[in-house]
């Protein structure tokens, strides 16, 4: 799968959280390493390459704002800060400092999984050439086709636009004005028309999608295992 080269860094003091996420993302399939404390991490990261560390705030010795302006002035590596301060200054401190997200403790391993994924999935630039997959069905976007279980579909220029941009940024939700602009369709009808259309080449069991869901009151998402 995608993210099973992915490769995390895990830095908090706490044992117990260490440990739990390392056990839950590596069952996600992804890499897992730990530090315990900020001289650690940087051990870590002269020896080793990440694709997104989950840093702590409170810890003794330098703490995760510290370390976060520190990593940001010569790295390039996503973060995301764990803190227990709910206050939205602090929260905004770690933005300003360079963290790419945040989560407040205490905090759902799901919740984080899918900020991981979303972090590291927006920058990447579809290759067009290439074949993507959505579960089991593979999408071609150079050919302009879906094959699922043996059974090849053709999408039209305006399913491509939108696989495009979601197949950039997954676990991102898009309003129906936002996939309108997306695909050039005006019309709500004709957006959920669309979503239904690309749900019946992409779901094993469209009535009931894994991947290309709606999200209530808000628009659609597609999830990538």
């Amino acid at each position: 799968m995608e993210n099973s080269k992915k490769h995390i860094l895990i830095v908090d003091d706490d044992d117990r959280i260490r440990n739990l996420l390392k056990d839950y993302l590596t069952e996600n399939n992804y890499i897992v390493s730990t530090a315990e404390n900020a001289d650690q991490a940087k051990e870590r990261l002269q020896y080793l390459k990440f694709e997104i560390m989950i840093l702590d705030v409170m810890m003794p010795g330098q703490n995760g704002y510290e370390l976060t302006k520190e990593i940001k002035k010569q790295s390039k590596i996503p973060i995301i800060l764990l803190t227990a301060k709910g206050e939205v200054e602090n929260r905004i401190k770690g933005l300003e400092l360079g963290a790419d997200d945040y989560i407040g403790k205490p905090f759902e391993p799901k919740e984080l999984l899918l900020r991981i994924k979303n972090i590291i999935n927006k920058n990447i630039k579809i290759n067009l050439k290439s074949i993507h997959y959505v579960g089991s069905a593979e999408v071609d976007l150079n050919k302009m086709t879906v094959s699922l279980n043996n059974n090849l579909k053709k999408i039209n220029n305006s399913e491509k636009k939108v696989l495009i941009e979601m197949l950039a940024n997954p676990g991102t939700t898009y309003s129906r004005e936002e996939i309108g602009k997306i695909s050039g369709i005006s019309q709500e009808r004709s957006i959920d028309v669309m979503i239904t259309r690309l749900r019946q080449k992409i779901e094993l069991n469209p009535k009931n999608p894994k991947y290309l869901q709606t999200i209530r009151g808000t628009g659609y998402v597609l999830w990538i295992e």
